[in-house]
């Protein structure tokens, strides 16, 4: 038996510390899995205290017991404890595929799994069963990860609330009443609550860094095409990437590698650049969020920055990914429209109707901005904001006033991480505070290809921050 290693549990009052690794509290009634870091799980499997075939009947049964969460749509207790059999015979032959080697991990709804139910959150795909993995899956599984299930969606990956699926609202750790954003809600839940280390999900607009916002994990939404998505169902195919969702940076680090078939160092960051980009120049944001932000990204050197035309980057986003999935669904929306939801169908519709000048247009002011933020990684290797403006809403909430004013709940979720994806720029996000006992995340930024530079920075703030409280009220 193997002992934490990592974190403290939170009460669910307005007030929240750091854990020992730099997270924020853990939610209450968290599962086995938020109190163990994978670096941990993978020397306890090296050395006898535990075995792959424990830590997946952990996962089951967490799952199980947190139910109410709605993280999963399906749960494979044979193939994982096939897969984790295998992986116990590997590593006792001595075989070892590194550091995720029968490790559980969950996989989005949206992603190929050969022989398991891939419903996409929706009707249409309610019995689906692919012949195939999707890429990213097959290099879990040569890596050696223990696939236990696949993770709710907002319905075809197309939603930030991820409360409008299949199987019903995904609910929030923290509070049982709130989002856990969206699309990829299922994964984040999962990781957060510790009902398993790892989860991969996808990320259009913002559709790992929402959920890991909303629900304090950590999440990386890679350069795109820096990880294939081929199996994959797309939303907006220039826009689609793949990525990987842990409590802490370390974790996701390792889930990166496995991801993109390769290790590295980790990259120093002493002497890093932070360039703020002040929130309320993009869309309306709580103070409170807008400061736990900035504070966690203070002991780096930071300098307030703007960028021309950047809020219109939120536009430009809705036009291009709007046309191409309006086109996707054009023919199904045609012939079965009853079988989507509705919300989802309304919203879908309204994506048709940005034209081909709009979609140029769009095009012209991202080359335009993008050389606007290319100039800033000049003098910045990294560039920050709040990941999202405000703390998570009530389930089903499509308007709330902040600071006075109302605003679209999706429009704001979506605020401060489309721009970014329009861009194809890689950015993590990870915990800033808790804020009335619900997550905060904030969001950096860098070049193409610096994913490993993030989430070392990721590491080095957690820590810097983990003495630090994170009182909001």
């Amino acid at each position: 038996m193997i002992h934490p290693v990592e974190g403290k549990e939170a009460s669910r009052g307005t007030k929240g510390r750091r854990g020992e690794a730099g997270v924020i509290g853990l939610p209450p009634g968290a599962g086995w899995f938020a109190r163990h870091t994978v670096a941990g799980l993978a020397g306890a499997l090296r050395d006898g205290r535990t075995s792959p075939g424990e830590l997946v009947e952990r996962a089951l049964a967490e799952a199980t017991r947190l139910e109410a969460l709605n993280a999963f749509v399906t749960l494979d207790g044979p193939g994982a404890r096939a897969a984790a059999e295998r992986a116990g015979r590997e590593l006792a032959a001595g075989l070892d595929r590194g550091p995720l080697h029968g490790i559980p991990v969950a996989v989005k709804d949206v992603i190929d799994t050969a022989g398991l139910r891939t419903t996409m959150g929706s009707r249409h795909h309610a019995d689906r069963v692919p012949e195939h993995d999707a890429e990213c899956v097959r290099r879990l599984r040569a890596a050696g990860a223990v696939i236990v299930g696949k993770t709710a969606t907002h319905e075809f990956a197309f939603g930030p609330t991820g409360d409008r699926s299949l199987n019903g609202a995904t609910r929030n750790p923290y509070g049982d009443g709130r989002l856990a954003g969206g699309s990829s809600s299922g994964s984040a839940a999962a990781v957060a609550a510790g009902i398993v280390p790892l989860a991969v999900g996808t990320d259009t607009g913002g559709s790992v860094r929402i959920p890991a916002a909303c629900c304090g994990i950590v999440a990386l939404k890679p350069t795109l095409g820096a990880v294939p998505t081929g199996g994959v169902f797309p939303v907006s195919a220039s826009l689609d990437t793949v990525g990987p969702m842990a409590r802490t940076a370390d974790d996701c680090l390792l889930l990166w590698n496995a991801l993109v078939g390769r290790d590295a160092p980790a990259p120093d960051i002493s002497g890093a650049r932070v360039g703020w980009l002040v929130p309320d120049a993009v869309h309306p944001v709580d103070p409170r969020v807008s400061a736990a932000a900035r504070a966690v990204v203070e002991p780096l050197l930071v300098r307030d920055v703007t960028v021309p035309d950047i809020a219109r980057l939120r536009w430009a986003y809705t036009a291009i990914q709007g046309g191409e999935v309006h086109r996707l669904h054009a023919e199904r929306m045609a012939a079965a429209p009853e079988l989507y939801d509705e919300e989802v169908l309304a919203r879908l519709r309204a994506a048709g109707r940005f034209t081909a000048e709009d979609t140029a247009a769009a095009r012209e002011l991202r080359e335009r901005v993008r050389g606007a933020v290319t100039d800033l990684f000049g003098r910045f290797e990294f560039l920050a904001m709040p990941t999202v403006p405000v703390v998570p809403p009530p389930l089903g909430a499509r308007s709330l006033a902040l600071n006075g004013t109302p605003v679209d709940v999706r429009a704001a979720l979506l605020a401060f991480t489309s721009p970014w994806s329009v861009l194809g720029l890689p950015a993590v996000s990870l915990p800033a505070a808790l804020i009335d006992g619900l997550p905060a995340g904030v969001q950096l930024i860098a070049r193409p290809g610096a994913e490993r530079l993030l989430l070392a920075a990721a590491r080095h703030l957690a820590k810097t921050a983990s003495s630090a409280p994170a009182v909001m009220e």
